[in-house]
């Protein structure tokens, strides 16, 4: 007996160790096109589904999810040249490729690799039909590991890694304090210089003026009209790139029924709404990465100081290929006891974040997308399995709402100062464990009946009586405490507890007012503070701003000057260098107002006009006036076309409306930025645009029945 229980245990690890191989049969998957080209992706099995996805994604936008996963695979450099190598640099730094193989497939359920392998096989089989298509000679077929590769990479790309390098790389790290125990942390938040380093606000605009934001909503009974439970998820993302949204309907007969948005790559719905539950992502700011400085071997710079003795740095050697340079380029990449290392002139840093040790990120996004009530999607959270810092706000059919500043957040030694660069001396500051998910600032259906969060604290999300307090949480996770201009906003429009229609719900979402007292990053307020009688040559747009109401739609011609010159003042802080995280002084604002009155009369001619003149949503041939500007509710950030006008980039982008009844499937509605194809001869390609530069919205459905009665076309991939 004791013989057959040891070959059963036995038996139990080599089926975790063995990879799943799912059995795939594309006659069985059907790909069901609506008349937006959405795709509605049914069959038996959740592998079958997500082979489906992957042929269906691919249709729309296989250059797209080949640059995500080139990237993971190291092969980024043979198609962008030097850009993509410095990308392939870093997933050889971090042992992007290293850390997936060592936990694939161990660390993964079995239901999941056989997801992730439906998913792969159906990349493998569209690239197969069509090698015409393939960007680079032999980057395929792809693995499940490039699928996690890709995952660990966004993690940290997501926790601030670029920023950190670029930080080292130019030598504007600070150094770590003389001593190796500092003063204990205070509760304020993050310095200056932190902040800066992990705020991906900035990501985008090198250090200069935020972009557009996210928006999560839910609003329960207590606040709603018709006592139905409403939810937006509103991720303000870039129209168009690796992570920009796409929309997909995925539906097995094992209980996965999901519509919502996913990013090039992702094999499941990164957020969105199935039969029962739904959840909307934001980014948040707290302390995702530590930096640390090493103490070098005066006589040996491959060695380090750690723990009273001289350890040496692991190094090895990255191979890059890039394109138009014949033969391969090697440099180094170290390694010391906290993660990943740089050397330089200045000195040497290493990098210490969660994603370092966590590569469930995809398991853990599936587990949401199957859950089926606040249990089952609570226990998913339970794997603090996505790392990066995305909030979440959730609503279902049973009337529960609920807000987490979720992420993966490290125990800290309170005796250290993790504001700054920490000592990379001792094992005191490099950290093993991490908080639970009760750990995390959060509230779960308050009295004031809604949650949410537009970016800002996690100390306000719904009514101030019901908020999470500060002083209940760990001050080391270093929480971010500001507020926005659409928190701010959000607080004004939720104040009382009179029920909303939907109606009115839609209104708040689709907000375009600023309020009065600007609230941003770099404080813009002394833009409004100049004095026309002072600036004569640009009075007539200082009076412009001075009368503007702050409501950015496109027949406002404060919000066109406002447009252009958050434009020009971008550059200005850019090229000024230093901290964005302080007001703007006279001069940059007059500056910006000088170069934006150039900007006006060289394209339109005039200084007055419209926003809608300005700005447009452009895609081909299609330009359409766009409304919004940065950090209104509905925002909108744009950048200089060539054709003179401002080109929509990144704000409002995938819209999912949701209202939950007990009895019935949910009620959809969503838009995209573009379409559904990234093909121009495609008549997905923009035929959205008019429904999102209007506030409008397509009805959708999770019913299968009403899918297929409705589509316009049903296949299998392949054939």
């Amino acid at each position: 007996m004791k013989l057959f229980l040891n070959c059963c245990g036995l038996l139990a690890l080599i089926t975790i160790w063995l990879p799943t191989t799912a059995q795939i049969d594309p006659p069985r998957i059907d790909i069901a096109r609506d008349r937006w080209g959405v795709p509605h992706i049914f069959a038996k099995t959740d592998p079958e589904v997500a082979y489906g996805l992957a042929w269906a994604h691919a249709e729309d936008d296989f250059k797209t999810m080949q640059l995500t996963l080139l990237g993971a695979k190291g092969l980024l450099g043979r198609h962008l040249g030097k850009q993509g190598a410095a990308i392939d640099y870093v997933v050889g730094l971090i042992r992007a490729r290293e850390q997936a193989t060592r936990d694939y497939p161990a660390k993964f359920s079995a239901d999941y690799r056989a997801v992730l392998n439906g998913y792969v096989q159906g990349l493998n089989a569209y690239a197969r039909t069509h090698p015409g298509e393939v960007l680079v000679r032999g980057s395929f077929p792809m693995a499940e590991t490039d699928v996690i590769a890709g995952f660990i990479l966004s993690t940290a790309s997501f926790s601030g890694i670029d920023r950190a390098l670029t930080s080292i790389l130019n030598g504007t790290m600070p150094k770590a304090p003389k001593t190796d125990v500092a003063q204990a942390q205070s509760s304020s938040g993050k310095t200056e210089h932190v902040d800066q380093l992990i705020h991906s606000f900035a990501h985008s605009l090198n250090h200069s003026l935020p972009t557009g934001g996210s928006n999560g909503i839910a609003l329960n009974s207590r606040r709603t009209a018709d006592g139905q439970t409403y939810l937006a998820i509103n991720s303000h993302q870039p129209l168009e790139g690796p992570v920009a949204w796409y929309e997909a309907h995925l539906c097995s007969e094992q209980g996965w029924n999901i519509l919502g948005g996913l990013f090039p790559g992702a094999p499941t719905i990164l957020h969105g709404v199935n039969e029962n539950l739904g959840w909307a992502h934001t980014v948040n700011y707290h302390d995702k990465m530590d930096v640390y400085e090493l103490k070098l071997n005066p006589a040996n710079r491959n060695e380090y100081w750690f723990d009273g003795k001289w350890l040496p740095l692991e190094a090895q050697s990255v191979k890059l290929r890039v394109k138009g340079i014949p033969v391969a380029i090697r440099k180094k990449a170290y390694w010391s006891e906290y993660g990943p290392t740089m050397v330089t002139k200045t000195g040497a840093f290493a990098l210490r974040y969660a994603g370092l040790f966590e590569s469930r990120t995809g398991e853990q996004w599936y587990r949401m997308n199957k859950a089926r009530n606040y249990t089952e999607f609570r226990k998913a959270l339970e794997m603090t399995a996505i790392p990066m810092g995305f909030n979440i706000v959730y609503a279902d059919r049973n009337d529960t709402i609920f807000y987490v500043t979720n992420g993966k957040l490290p125990l800290r030694d309170p005796a250290f100062d993790w504001q700054k660069t920490l000592p990379g001396t001792t094992s005191k500051t490099r950290w093993t464990q991490f908080h639970p998910l009760n750990d995390l600032p959060q509230v779960v259906s308050p009295r004031s009946g809604y949650v949410f969060n537009s970016n800002n604290t996690p100390y306000h999300s719904t009514d101030p009586a019901d908020s999470p307090k500060p002083e209940n949480y760990d001050p080391t996770m270093g929480i971010e405490r500001f507020e926005l201009n659409r928190s701010i906003r959000m607080g004004e429009m939720m104040a009382g507890n009179q029920p909303l229609t939907y109606e009115q719900f839609k209104r708040i979402k689709y907000d375009l007012q600023l309020p009065k007292k600007l609230s941003y990053m770099t404080d813009v307020n002394p833009l409004f503070a100049l004095n026309p009688a002072d600036h004569p040559d640009i009075a007539p747009l200082i009076e412009t701003l001075n009368n503007w109401d702050r409501h950015a739609d496109t027949t406002s011609r404060g919000a066109a000057v406002y447009a252009v010159v958050y434009t020009h003042l971008k550059d200005v802080l850019q090229k000024a260098g230093g901290s964005p995280y302080r007001p703007l002084t006279p001069a940059e604002c007059v500056e910006g107002l000088q170069l934006t009155k150039a900007y006006l009369l060289k394209h339109f001619g005039t200084v007055d006009l419209p926003l809608g003149r300005v700005q447009r949503h452009i895609r081909g041939s299609v330009s359409l006036p766009c409304a919004g500007v940065p950090d209104v509710l509905a925002a909108m950030d744009s950048k200089r076309h060539p054709s003179g006008v401002l080109r929509a980039e990144q704000g409002e982008s995938y819209i999912e409306l949701v209202r939950f009844r007990k009895d019935a499937l949910p009620e959809i509605e969503t838009v995209n930025a573009y379409g559904a194809s990234t093909h121009p001869d495609s008549p997905h390609y923009t035929d959205q645009m008019n429904l999102f530069v209007n506030q409008q919205t397509k009805k959708m459905t999770l019913d299968k029945k009403q899918v297929l009665q409705d589509a316009k076309r049903v296949y299998h991939p392949g054939l």
